[in-house]
């Protein structure tokens, strides 16, 4: 038999999902992760997911990966000392950057810029220019190369990244650098503008060469290092790596471009999302993925997650394809503290992480995080992770009641609850960013909640959007290596144009995608794939002339037949331009990039189907327990999932509990379980929701 393993690594935990590739069946793994080294949980958490499976690892033919490896060197600033080749003239691109800062009014006199990735002193400028049309206008100067390249060398740089102006139109010079960097620093990885982003904005396309050289060593590393324990274990399976846009690439693709992988980790839960919400019958969701040291939020419409062209890693902001995946520090590790200066409750973003953990973890850990809160409010049992990891009451009743005596609260409990209900707002903020904050009505979407905390949280946030139902898929604690499991292969290319649309013809612009599509499909049939396995699919990057930025529009290509492609393409952009600011310009259209995007085929994973039961949940009750809610303790009864059957409805107050999440419902609200397995949320006074809900559920 062939299995393919789904690996997530998190600030917490790393999730393992096995699947059988010939029945669909699926075993799951949780463990902590091991910030020292990400490859020894991931071994540890295969080794014990085939050892549960009873499946010699041998028979893994796929380990699929979301990683933090590139994410991580950015944020803990830990990456290579990069040195930067780039045209006379322009030394201090990364210095001079753009003219935003982030804030309020006065942002300016406090705000501390972030220091370039690539010092000054390591860079260094040659002589050469290229035209905006690609014209040669000042040849490269070999010896000029070799003189600053050296000097490079003597200061120690340990990757080089070259972009120079207007590379985007012409390599050439950039291809010749490289080639003679071979020589005269031996060993350095280099990254090349007009390789990883061969797009027009200087400042944008250097930031982002310069990012990908500095994780480039780190991500290089750890993919043959992860490569390497795996085939010592007997694991022979290829490694493919889920890239920021959702889809996968091999081992050696990603350690050439990481930085196409900052937001692996949660790209791979949006796609796991997707899959469990089109199982239940929904197309149009909020995804919410709420983990150990984060929540990440998206927004997916007719199964498509909105994919942006900029993904920012803390104070970095690169151009690079992600899921429009937007980020806050909240997750079940997040600390509660009070500072001195406010007197007021606040939660994160700093986290207890995987060492020492929440203080019900028992390794060490005393602050006060939203786990131990969970706990004293009794909506987590004593057990996580299906036994592996114990949670210690009284340790996490100690470390809330500092925050209640902080604050002057006489119980415990409303300490607790008070940090619950402002982990919820600070997701619930998240949430409008990608929502109403870009013309969305939350009303109007299903609300998927997923990552180990995600559930406990989910009905709050069903309240609090009112986006519902709100839906807790099958094994949501492992969804995200569930999507790196269940996605495909992809890679894109991309080229400038900058034409305006009197300047262009239906042939021209079909040709020039054509030309891509090519290009972008190299990757994947040099990984085995047939021409036949592959879809294409076309995006144009437009404008009015004389903006300032781009909107991404989808193209038909077969449209770009009968001169009726352009008008189509004008009309899209008009009504995307107006959907996002709510207005039009008399402006004349104009083309700036184009990028085709070929996947793989996806591969067909069973879901799961449930025997039918009545409504009566009874035989999945585990026992009664009390739980703390808007300032009273109420009985509840906790379940377990596992036993739940198609039909059954879970009248809170209810805990549902499984070996890698829990899920909370509230008062008045009810889960009714989805023959595939989800929990459908919803408040009592809603219609009745089907256990075998239809696409038109999505009218609901």
């Amino acid at each position: 038999m062939a299995f393919r393993l789904g690996v997530d690594v998190g600030g917490t935990f790393t999730d393992i999902l096995l699947i059988n590739e010939a029945t669909g069946e699926t075993h799951r793994y949780k463990t902590s992760s091991t910030p020292e080294d990400q490859s020894i949980g991931v071994l540890h958490g295969i080794e014990q997911a085939c050892k549960a499976a009873g499946v010699p690892v041998s028979e893994v033919t796929e380990v699929l990966h979301g990683t933090t490896v590139a994410t991580n060197a950015i944020l803990e600033q830990k990456g290579a000392r990069v040195g930067l080749v780039t045209t006379k003239g322009f030394r201090q691109v990364l210095q001079i950057a753009r003219s935003f800062v982030p804030g309020g009014l006065a942002g300016w006199i406090i705000w501390p810029k972030p220091e370039p990735l690539a010092d000054l002193e390591h860079t260094v400028e040659v002589n050469e220019r290229v035209t905006t049309t690609g014209t040669v206008r000042i040849e490269l100067d070999d010896d000029d190369v070799r003189t600053q390249l050296r000097k490079l060398g003597k200061r120690g740089i340990e990757a080089l990244s070259i972009s120079l102006i207007n590379s985007y139109a012409n390599g050439d010079h950039e291809a010749r650098i490289a080639e003679l960097a071979a020589e005269e620093l031996p060993g350095i990885p280099v990254s090349r503008s007009s390789i990883v982003l061969p797009e027009l904005r200087e400042y944008e396309r250097t930031i982002t060469t310069v990012a990908n050289a500095y994780v480039q060593g780190q991500v290089s590393r750890y993919v043959g290092s992860l490569e390497g324990k795996l085939a010592e274990a007997g694991i022979e399976g290829h490694l493919s790596i889920l890239r920021s846009d959702g889809g996968l690439v091999s081992g050696k693709v990603a350690a050439d471009n990481p930085v196409s992988l900052l937001l692996s980790g949660p790209a791979g839960g949006v796609t796991g999302a997707v899959w469990a919400a089109e199982q239940a019958g929904f197309k149009d969701l909020l995804t919410f993925d709420m983990g150990g040291t984060s929540t990440d939020v998206a927004l997916v419409q007719d199964l498509t997650p909105r994919i942006g062209r900029e993904t920012t890693v803390g104070h970095l902001t690169v151009r690079a394809t992600s899921v429009d995946v937007r980020t806050v520090g909240a997750g079940g590790g997040s600390i509660a503290h009070v500072p001195q200066l406010t007197q007021a409750l606040r939660v994160g973003p700093q986290s207890a992480g995987a060492v020492p953990g929440p203080a019900s973890y028992g390794k060490g850990g005393a602050d006060p995080t939203v786990t131990d809160a969970n706990v004293v409010l009794g909506y987590l049992p004593p057990q996580l992770a299906g036994g592996e990891i114990g949670l210690d009451v009284e340790a996490a009743a100690t470390a809330v009641k500092t925050i209640a005596e902080a604050i002057g609260l006489d119980g415990t409990e409303s300490a607790a609850e008070g940090i619950i209900d402002i982990v919820n707002e600070n997701i619930y903020g998240a949430l409008k960013l990608v929502s109403t904050q870009q013309g969305f009505d939350p009303r109007d979407f299903a609300l998927v909640a997923f990552g180990g905390a995600g559930p406990l949280h989910a009905n709050a946030l069903g309240r609090l959007t009112g986006a519902w139902p709100v839906i807790i898929p099958p094994s949501p604690g492992v969804l995200c290596a569930y999507g790196d499991a269940t996605t495909s292969l992809r890679d894109e290319s991309a080229r400038t144009l900058v034409r305006r649309f009197s300047e262009l013809g239906d042939d021209q612009v079909r040709s020039v995608f054509e030309e891509l599509a090519v290009t972008a499909k190299e990757s994947l049939l040099a990984a085995g794939l047939s021409e036949a396995d592959l879809t294409v699919g076309y995006t144009a990057d437009l404008r009015y002339h004389g903006q300032g930025f781009e909107i991404p529009i989808p193209i038909d290509l077969d449209t770009f037949t009968d001169d009726g492609g352009l008008p189509g393409l004008r009309g899209a952009f008009d009504r995307e331009h107006e959907r996002l600011f709510a207005f039009l310009l008399d402006n004349e259209h104009e083309f700036v990039t184009a990028r085709a995007t070929v996947s793989g085929p996806r591969p067909e994973v069973a879901s799961v189907t449930l025997d039918a039961g009545g409504e009566d949940p009874a035989d999945a009750a585990r026992r009664k327990h009390s739980i703390f809610v808007e300032g009273n303790q109420v009985d509840a009864v906790i379940y377990d999932r596992h036993l739940l059957r198609a039909g059954n409805v879970v009248v809170g107050p209810a805990v549902i509990a499984e070996m890698d999440s829990t899920t909370l419902v509230l008062p008045g609200h009810a889960a009714t379980v989805h023959e595939h397995g989800s929990l459908l949320i919803r408040p009592l006074d809603t219609p009745p929701i089907s256990a075998t809900a239809s696409s038109a559920t999505t009218e609901d």
